[in-house]
């Protein structure tokens, strides 16, 4: 397993990165992004999992499960 960190640009980079990347890869991003309209739902149905930044604990403890399933 590997951590693969993308310093993208716009959005339309994330969408692109889940198609080419490995259907085991799992993508994460920052809560906010869910509620960022038709963009966040699309997410959602991708199956990003979300984390809340400000609630360091509960975003350790969900990168931990990930870390895990890997």
């Amino acid at each position: 397993p590997f951590v693969l960190v993308l310093n993208h640009q716009t959005s339309l980079d994330i969408m692109v990165m889940m198609e080419i990347l490995p259907r085991r890869c799992v993508p994460i991003a920052k809560k906010e992004i869910l509620y960022m309209g038709t963009f966040g739902l699309a997410c959602w149905l991708a199956g990003v999992i979300f984390i809340d930044r400000r609630r360091r604990e509960e975003s350790i403890g969900t990168l931990t499960e990930v870390a895990r399933s890997l």
